[in-house]
């Protein structure tokens, strides 16, 4: 019987998309780029998930280029997955704010152990989205940021939260990073397809970090209720 952490990982190595998206908008595929990734992605899950014990879901938006974007491994940069997994990577190392906060979280949760063992963390859009600006710098573009990639990639997300499920979701909760553009997209999904009894939105750890670094202990512990409520 395939563990958790083979579902996952089978997953990653199908995941593509081959739909035509809309000028100047890029996809990020980091397991189709770089075999290394899908090692290095592997290595975890099969550190944490490599059983078949149920566990909630938490989507993000979809990966950034400093973190999933590298390690394939969603809220996990470098710096995260060598100090507090203790796994080998050998490349750039990046920094994730969106990161550091996750795993103030998982350190306040328990730890890893305790917090992978109960949670498994993807995104509704399972690929990423970079655009370049003016002076051709590339930055993180998200799938709600066009309607018209909204629309492109619809049918692409319904079918890999799908997928997902699948693994082992336990659906009476999922929670959701990101109160604004994310949870709505996902109620709509939800409200239409019945994935989960409930939805509970979180702020966006890019947000917290952002706008609310200096209060942080309290959305932490606002995670932390949250994830002992479910």
């Amino acid at each position: 019987m395939n563990s958790f952490a083979d579902k996952i990982i089978e997953f990653n190595k199908s995941l593509d998309f081959n739909g035509e998206l809309p000028k100047g908008i890029n996809i990020m595929n980091p397991f189709r780029r770089d075999d290394y990734i899908l090692l290095v992605s592997s290595s975890f899950y099969k550190k944490f998930y490599d059983d078949n014990k149920p566990r909630h879901l938490i989507l993000g938006i979809n990966p950034g280029r400093f973190g999933a974007g590298v390690t394939g491994i969603p809220f996990t940069d470098t710096k995260r997955l060598t100090n507090e997994c203790g796994l080998k990577y050998s490349g750039k190392e990046t920094h994730e704010p969106s990161s550091v906060f996750v795993y103030e979280v998982i350190k306040a949760y328990g730890g890893l152990t305790k917090f992978y063992n109960d949670f498994y963390i993807s995104a509704v859009c399972p690929l990423g989205f970079t655009i370049s600006d003016a002076k051709g710098k590339e930055k993180n573009y998200n799938y709600y940021d066009s309607t018209e990639l909204t629309n492109t990639l619809f049918e692409f997300i319904v079918e890999n939260i799908k997928n997902q499920i699948a693994f082992g979701i336990e659906t009476n909760v999922c929670f959701c990073f990101g109160t604004g553009k994310n949870e709505k997209f996902l109620r709509l999904l939800n409200d239409r397809y019945g994935f989960f009894k409930k939805l509970v939105p979180l702020e966006h750890p890019r947000f917290i970090m952002q706008y609310k670094s200096k209060s942080r202990q309290e959305y932490v512990d606002k995670y932390i209720n949250a994830f002992k409520s479910s």
